[in-house]
């Protein structure tokens, strides 16, 4: 990366900037493990050699192996990912579902939910394209988050949430339950390679771009929304301002949700083969229950990992339910 002509072909570039990313998403949470030891080592050493001093560092020392304990749990759960899809970036689509306006916004609390542990985590969050609803919230979005391994930690998020709380939208108060869909694919890029036929498979249409984006996005038919045929699976992008490139994003979305179907179904098959019920393809069955009336409390129906701090979840403290999937889903 120090030769002076290392950026003079960008993709090139920009695959070794991505292989070193992966190389040192191992090596600096073991190298920092390993200090953490040393210390700890340390001060085993001076409490041995200094009694009196033994209970002044016994705090410090609970904090150390504690911290030890939570980096060693994270690296064992990443290596829980080794499908070849596990380390690529991640496409995350909320759907409104039935609810009426309320679902709608809550596909716009899920939106900023995931958008908000992107950020925590130090993920690149795109906003690919979003479709607002009538009154409030959004009746479709897309979210392209980036880093190492969000695929990974993401795919668990796919299926049917659903948020039960005092309806902001009717006057009488009462409670409603709302329903939204997620679905999490890679985002392939060039790690796997799938073959569509795009000539004779693929519908395409273009169309203006909503929402905000200055003149050129919403006064030509810059958006791109394809249809695969044999599916019937939908990918649309208005993100780029041109068409080319929304083209290119909507594409790569399409493949990435056929490769996706590829592999549920061979989970499927190989579930069935064993005599289990598959894991994965949750189709309309609720993952999640977001209960802000009359408890307060977020669950995962799969896990049943429970959170009393459902507010904190939706404002993005997902990281322990991600856990806990990827637990469950090797049977820990």
């Amino acid at each position: 990366m120090s030769a002076p002509t290392f950026w003079d072909d960008q993709e090139s570039a920009q695959k070794v900037v991505k292989r070193l990313s992966n190389v040192q998403g191992v090596l600096k949470p073991l190298d920092e493990l390993l200090a953490l030891r040393g210390d700890a080592e340390a001060y085993l050493e001076l409490a041995a050699e200094d009694p009196a001093e033994a209970k002044a560092l016994a705090g410090d020392l609970r904090n150390m192996i504690a911290e030890m304990e939570r980096k060693l749990d994270a690296m064992e759960l990443r290596q829980v990912m080794s499908a070849p899809e596990d380390r690529c970036d991640a496409f995350v689509q909320i759907q409104a579902g039935e609810g009426g306006t309320d679902a709608a916004d809550w596909a716009a609390m899920l939106l900023r939910m995931y958008q908000r542990w992107g950020e925590r985590e130090d993920y690149k969050v795109e906003l690919v394209e979003s479709s607002e609803a009538e009154e409030a919230g959004i009746r479709s979005a897309t979210l392209r988050i980036v880093g190492d391994h969000a695929f990974g930690y993401l795919k668990g998020e796919s299926g049917q949430h659903r948020l039960i709380r005092i309806s902001p939208f009717d006057g009488a108060g009462r409670r409603q339950t709302s329903f939204a869909a997620v679905d999490v694919t890679p985002d392939l890029g060039d790690e796997i390679l799938i073959e569509v036929d795009y000539a004779k498979d693929v519908r395409e249409d273009t169309m203006r771009s909503s929402g905000a984006g200055g003149q050129h996005v919403n006064k030509t038919e810059s958006a791109i929304r394809l249809t695969h045929l044999p599916t019937g699976v939908v990918t649309q992008c208005q993100s780029q301002r041109s068409q080319h490139q929304n083209r290119a994003q909507a594409r790569k979305m399409l493949e990435s949700k056929l490769y996706q179907i590829q592999v549920e179904k061979r989970e499927a098959d190989n579930a069935a083969r064993r005599g289990e019920k598959s894991k994965i393809g949750f189709g309309g069955e609720t993952i999640r229950n977001y209960v802000l009336h009359p408890d307060r409390f977020a669950k995962d129906t799969r896990t049943n990992y429970r959170s009393t701090n459902p507010d904190a979840v939706i404002d993005g403290d997902l990281q322990p339910f991600i856990d806990s999937y990827l637990r469950w889903s090797i049977g820990e």
